[in-house]
Parts: C-alpha cells; sequence; structure tokens
C-alpha cells in the first residue's frame, strides 16, 4: 500500500534519502526512526508529491505518486506535527469542510459527530471553535478527517511530539483503530517508547539509508533503544 521503491534524493551532492525501500501493508504501522536529518521528513514529502525524487518510486496503492498525483492522495491522509485547522470554525465544521473537499460520501452532520466522537471529542467539544483546542484534540480532528475520507494510506510526521503522556497514549489507540480498519500507516517519529508501543514494525534511517527494519513483537522497550543507540553511534 506504502511503497518505498530504490527511492532516492538528492540536494547536490548530498544524499538526503538514498535507495529506500519498504513496502508497508493494509493494517501495519510501520514507525521510523532516526535523528534529524536522518531524511525522514524528506521521505514524506516525496509520498505527499511535495518533492519528486532524483530516482526510484514512491507508490501508494501500487500507484506512482509523481505520475498520479490526484489519483494517490484520494487514498491519502496526512498527519503533520501541528494539524493545521481553521481556527475560527469547530471541529465540526473543519470536519465537514475537508469531508466535503475529499468528496467523501460522508455528508451529515449526524455522521461526522459519530466520527468525532469515536476519536475521542464530544459532541459538545466538536461545536467548539478550534482556536480553543489542545494539540491533542486537534490531532484527534485529523484522525476524524482520515475515517471521514476513507483513506487507506496516513502519513505522519511527529504527531506526538508536545503530547502529554494521556494524549500520547490517546493518540496510539487511535492508530490502532485505524490499523485494524485495515488502514496502511507510515509514522515518523523521535519517540522510542511510542513506536514500540504502536507500531507493529520499526524502520531506523541515518544519513539517507534505511539501516534497520524490526518487528515490534520481538523487541523490548529496552532492546530497541539499544538498537536504536548502536545505530546512532556507528
Amino acid at each position: 500500500m506504502i511503497e518505498a521503491a530504490d527511492l532516492c534524493k538528492s540536494f547536490g551532492s548530498n544524499k538526503a534519502v538514498d535507495h529506500v525501500s519498504w513496502l508497508i501493508q493494509p493494517g501495519e504501522v510501520f514507525c521510523l526512526l532516526g535523528a534529524n536529518g536522518a531524511g525522514k521528513t524528506t521521505t514524506i514529502n516525496m509520498f505527499l508529491n511535495f518533492i519528486q525524487p532524483t530516482s526510484g518510486e514512491a507508490r501508494i496503492g501500487g500507484l506512482n505518486v509523481a505520475a498520479h498525483p490526484v489519483e494517490t492522495k484520494k487514498k491519502l491522509s496526512y498527519i503533520p506535527e501541528m494539524v493545521t485547522l481553521y481556527p475560527t470554525l469547530s471541529g465540526l465544521e473543519n470536519l465537514r469542510f475537508f469531508t466535503r473537499l475529499a468528496q467523501a460520501s460522508v455528508d451529515s452532520d449526524v455522521e461526522l459527530i459519530t466520527i468525532l466522537e469515536q476519536v475521542g471529542l464530544t459532541a459538545d467539544q466538536a461545536r467548539r471553535r478550534v482556536g480553543e483546542y489542545s494539540k491533542g484534540m486537534r490531532q484527534k480532528v485529523g484522525i476524524a478527517i482520515t475515517i471521514a475520507k476513507g483513506a487507506s494510506a496516513l502519513l505522519l510526521d511527529e504527531p506526538t511530539s508536545g503530547l502529554d503522556p494521556k494524549a500520547s497514549n490517546d493518540f496510539s489507540e487511535l492508530l490502532t483503530t485505524l490499523s485494524v480498519r485495515g488502514v496502511a500507516i507510515l509514522m515518523a517519529t523521535h519517540d522510542l517508547f511510542r513506536a514500540k508501543e504502536s507500531g507493529t514494525r520499526v524502520g531506523i534511517m541515518k544519513h539517507g539509508r534505511l539501516v534497520e527494519s524490526i518487528d515490534t513483537k520481538r523487541l523490548g522497550h529496552s532492546d530497541l533503544e539499544q538498537i536504536y543507540l548502536r545505530h546512532m553511534h556507528d
């Protein structure tokens, strides 16, 4: 569903992404770890078609993103570190706007409120202005948009940065819900604990290369930390 096929991106002599390959199947949560500058965000930007690969392909649902930008965006949802919503609109109004923009089949306020309740917002909160929301509440609206749109692939870039432990745990539970629905998820993060808790697989990037890919069922939290630190010290 989310496939990197020998993906490369160079900026002059700097190889930001260097021959990266993976396939994230429906229902998988692939957590991408790495230091700042490792190439995580650049990789995500190629899947979003914000930048073009130097070589290789970023594919969503088997389609090359660069060759099929409109078709792949219909299958895709994206949640950055700070979800950008209209602060003067309510959570419900934001959800209504973005689902109509995506031409989603979900349209009635009753259905939209139900989705917002599913992600942990009450009907009262859904009708409050987003400008009054915490970061965790805005992230929940982002997940609601993913559900309402019927996206089959989800990209996340540091979504739990700055969240308190309760909000971070709530977010992990929402990712599990999406995974059960069959959504393929790619999440770039610095949070080793959350990667272990949320991910079905963990990948470690260093200097643009994917240096390790591990099934999280094989690992304890301390194991993942040791593997990560070993790569960072190499």
